[in-house]
């Protein structure tokens, strides 16, 4: 099945970028031999034994280097680098509306990690960590632009992600409408913002410069603390734990190794929210503690962590320092043990599609609407509506789509990842690995943009703060419309079938 492209007179705002393996058109040993034998059929004695010499020597070279190729299929060479993004300065952190002041001091530092993939068609894929609330789409999108221009990758073959750490500083036009920033720290948000791409692209560089040859496994182990947090009450879904509600405990691992056995880097992954922690310190929160686990267990080695689609789930127990700690202790052991266990190879060559869909919303809100959203008490609601007239003004009313980013990279048959933008509930993952196998796949959130919470249509029928709520911190009027999970699905699904 194939994507079909665009006419250019459509006006849906999907893009769609493809990237296959460049497939090369091989003629036979005989085939060449026999053009030579009818050029040479008009050539004197003396140009035929010259000729005769110089075709022996190419069609010996072409012969040699058809057996590499076929040696060389489905090889893989790999790179990894990491920069630390940590705030110079105390500033605002994201995720809980109920902060009032800056951060205080750090528990740790916080990276951006890049993982390079070479395979044998040379093309490079390139996947970023960071141990971030969630980028944007203009973040990525920046920086995508620099490693494009400097390293010749392109977009389709950059998957960004973010940890959803709730202990990282806020980004620029990410959840702003949480915070009253003042003067002095929007401007320390704005240039910590902007600073982020070039420091992500030192990650980037560091990975390019120790790219070689390297074997690569996919194991999945499984850790416990994730708990489903949508509680039922007969006044409606609460936050709380749901020991019947669906989760996602499986941890995926992606291990790379260089010839002789040592672990270069490992790529791993949790469906579960960021958020032990609530305190004003810096910190990567059990996702952080996870890779500085993993990386002292393994001197040498870079952990990169990737959330899962774990919108709806917490870790439990929770709010102590401790207790991230004994997570993030619980999930590097998880992915030991699975690096050491046996494991499918991963092979090439790495086939990467990127495609942006438009999302629909419900019915918009009226202007005479906003404008008392604007003048009421409740303040995040009023921040809203405030960038929602603003928007109104600029366009002449309000957008009733949303651009929404899905990426697939998928390493021959032996293993893919689904890349879905936003905070992403458990339903995409458990859905997405029975339609397309649960083996050999991994349904990443939190990437390439987070511009709100994606409800599957369980979730948008019971309500609560998932479906609905979360939306006022997004700076969308919403919720969704009903048609959010098919088209995401049905998307995923075409995207993962193109040949």
């Amino acid at each position: 099945m194939r994507i079909p492209l665009l006419d250019a007179t459509d006006k849906s705002r999907t893009r769609i970028h493809k990237s296959h393996r460049s497939h090369k058109s091989y003629m036979s040993h005989s085939h060449i031999y026999g053009l030579f034998c009818e050029s040479r059929a008009d050539m004197e004695p003396r140009e035929r034994g010259r000729a005769t010499f110089v075709a022996g020597i190419l069609l010996a070279g072409y012969i040699f280097a058809s057996c590499c190729a076929i040696a060389h299929a489905g090889e893989l060479r790999a790179g990894a680098g990491r920069a630390i993004i940590t705030p110079e300065h105390d500033m605002w952190l994201s995720g809980y509306a109920s902060r009032t002041a800056p951060s205080e001091g750090k528990v740790h530092d916080l990276f951006a990690k890049a993982l390079v993939f070479e395979d044998e068609t040379g093309a490079k894929t390139v996947i970023v960590t960071t141990d971030l609330i969630g980028l944007t789409a203009a973040i990525t999108s920046g920086t995508a632009r620099m490693v494009e221009e400097r390293f010749g990758v392109a977009r389709e073959r950059q998957l960004y992600t973010a940890s959803h750490t709730h202990c990282g500083p806020v980004l620029k036009n990410n959840l702003e409408a949480m915070y009253g920033l003042d003067e002095n720290q929007a401007r320390i948000v704005a240039d910590y913002t902007s600073a982020l791409p070039g420091k992500i692209l030192a990650a980037v560089a560091e990975a390019m410069n120790n790219v070689e040859p390297v074997s690569v496994s996919w194991s999945v182990g499984h850790a416990e603390f994730a708990a489903n947090r949508r509680r039922y009450t007969p006044d409606g879904v609460q936050f709380g734990v749901n020991p019947i509600g669906p989760v996602d405990r499986d941890v995926p691992v992606l291990a790379i190794r260089r010839p002789g056995g040592p672990i270069k880097a490992l790529l791993m992954g949790y469906a579960c929210h960021n958020t032990t922690l609530d305190f004003q310190q810096i910190c990567g929160d059990y996702a952080g503690f996870a890779q500085a686990h993993v990386e002292a267990a393994l001197p040498g080695t870079v952990a990169l962590f990737m959330s899962g689609c774990g919108a709806d789930a917490n870790p439990e127990p929770r709010r102590t320092l401790e207790w991230a700690q004994q997570h993030g202790k619980e999930l590097g052991e998880a992915v030991l043990k699975a690096a050491q266990a046996t494991a499918s190879a991963v092979h090439g060559p790495i086939r990467a599609v990127y495609r942006e869909i438009p999302l629909e919303l419900s019915a918009p809100p009226t202007r005479d609407e906003l404008e008392r959203q604007a003048a009421g008490d409740d303040v995040y609601i009023a921040r809203r509506a405030r960038t929602l007239l603003e928007q109104w003004d600029a366009a002449g009313g309000l957008a009733t789509t949303h651009p929404y980013a899905i990426q697939v990279l998928q390493f021959a048959d032996s293993l893919q990842l689904t890349a879905l933008a936003g905070e992403v509930v458990v339903d995409y993952s458990l859905r997405l690995k029975h339609e397309l196998g649960k083996q050999n796949h991994y349904v990443i959130g939190y990437a390439n943009d987070v511009p709100a919470y994606i409800p599957s249509l369980r979730i948008l029928r019971e309500g609560g703060y998932e479906a609905e709520t979360s939306m006022i911190y997004y700076g969308l009027y919403g919720p969704w419309a009903p048609s959010i999970e098919e088209k995401i699905v049905s998307a995923v699904i075409e995207m993962s079938k193109e040949q």
